[in-house]
């Protein structure tokens, strides 16, 4: 979905996921790598403006998602015509 609203989204277009589903437990088990190679993506296809993290993340996982999407830029907004 995250690629077809930031087709058509005049404004920024975030992702925080989380930290994959909880198991049994209520943990959360990717791992930062996991998470921060799934943004990176999303980033690399220019999909998103802003990122971070939600449920299950942790700082580790945040500094992995930053290292892998500082080489991108964020991405540009549409041009919106009305009809």
């Amino acid at each position: 979905h995250i690629e077809e609203l930031s087709q058509i989204a005049g404004c920024f277009t975030s992702a925080y996921p989380n930290a994959g589903l909880p198991n049994a437990f209520g943990e959360y088990d990717e791992q930062p790598h996991e998470t921060a190679h799934i943004i990176e993506e999303w980033a690399k296809e220019g999909f998103v403006n802003i990122v971070g993290g939600c449920c299950g993340t942790t700082p580790d996982h945040i500094k992995h998602i930053a290292e892998e999407v500082k080489k991108y830029k964020p991405r540009e907004l549409p041009v919106i015509e009305l009809v």
